[in-house]
């Protein structure tokens, strides 16, 4: 296992580009409660994780048939990762930014965390009966030491070095508000690895992912368009070592980190929706455990749950609705 950074050592051509930017500031104690605030998240992405499954069997046979991944379901698919990533930088999968992730499916060039794949023109109808087993066993083997026995356990603490790493974070922040770049580079490094994997696992691609760990905040592939491309090629004399515009600036025992500020936007009715509904089915559950007893406490219980039902599944389908087709040519 190597660390790679230099582009004559990296696949540029890799369809995979994990973007990850890290907050000027980060709170001493907020990593304490995180868990708490996502919560709606994971009842969310606990929903469209089972749909991801069941469409990515739909596309495994699409693929058979087709040598094609149909591109509504890869659109689909590719939403919730980028999801689940920003999730996971926010939570115990980096902590790298306080900025409440985005309820949506959509990549914004604000986003500091960034997923794409190029979407495929074809893919081998062999390889797909045997990628996600038998050719990502080795990858498998590595990622149970590197996050534990899940995985791909990155939006949850599972275990495993990253886990480790993420607790030495939190640690330093809480006693000295600062994150080391020594790191920050580990960290987006099993990260980046997960995320291949998952990408190749899940059919999307028949690149093989590559066995390293490409530490840094911009993949080697190329930095995702967007506004900090932009400012970057503006100043090149600056030095990058996470996407966007942050730079780990370091001289020997400091590490400073000094990127653009970004302004967090008010939450959407989408999210406000996916929020309340998730807490409702949360109380209802609460309430059913707790030992909700006789007739009242039985309606209670159910009236929580459906309601948190209700609200849940039409914030999930305006997400949906509302989500960017993927555009035509590779999907980048």
């Amino acid at each position: 296992m190597t660390n790679s950074t230099d582009p004559a050592t990296s696949d540029p051509g890799s369809p995979v580009r994990l973007q990850a930017r890290l907050d000027p500031v980060l709170s001493r104690w907020l990593w304490l409660v995180k868990w708490l605030l996502l919560v709606p998240h994971i009842v969310v992405l606990a929903v469209l994780g089972a749909a991801v499954w069941v469409l990515t069997i739909a596309a495994f046979l699409a693929i058979l048939v087709t040598g094609r991944y149909p591109r509504v379901l890869f659109g689909f698919n590719l939403g919730v990762i980028r999801w689940w990533w920003r999730v996971a930088w926010y939570g115990y999968g980096g902590l790298g930014t306080d900025r409440y992730p985005r309820f949506a499916l959509d990549d914004s060039p604000d986003d500091p965390a960034r997923l794409d794949v190029a979407y495929p023109g074809s893919l081998s109808r062999g390889l797909v009966l045997v990628k996600w087993w038998l050719l990502a066993l080795p990858h498998y083997a590595v990622l149970a030491f590197l996050v534990g026995a899940g995985g791909t356990g990155l939006a949850r603490a599972g275990g495993g070095l990253l886990s480790l790493l993420v607790l030495f974070v939190a640690v330093l922040l809480l006693f000295t508000g600062g994150y080391p770049a020594g790191l920050f580079g580990l960290v987006t490094g099993i990260d980046r690895w997960v995320l291949r994997v998952v990408a190749y696992a899940g059919l999307m691609t028949d690149a093989y992912p590559p066995m390293r760990m490409d530490q840094g905040g911009t993949d080697p592939a190329g930095p995702l368009p967007g506004p900090d491309t932009t400012a970057r090629a503006a100043a090149p004399a600056a030095t990058e070592a996470a996407a966007g515009s942050t730079a780990l600036r370091t001289r020997p025992g400091t590490t400073t980190v000094a990127p653009a500020a970004v302004v967090q936007p008010p939450p959407t009715g989408r999210s406000v929706l996916l929020g309340i509904g998730a807490w409702l089915v949360l109380l209802g559950a609460g309430l059913g455990i707790g030992g909700g007893t006789g007739a009242t406490g039985l309606a209670a219980v159910v009236a929580a749950v459906v309601a948190g039902s209700v609200v849940l599944l039409v914030g999930v389908a305006l997400i949906v609705v509302g989500a960017r087709p993927l555009p035509d040519g590779d999907g980048r």
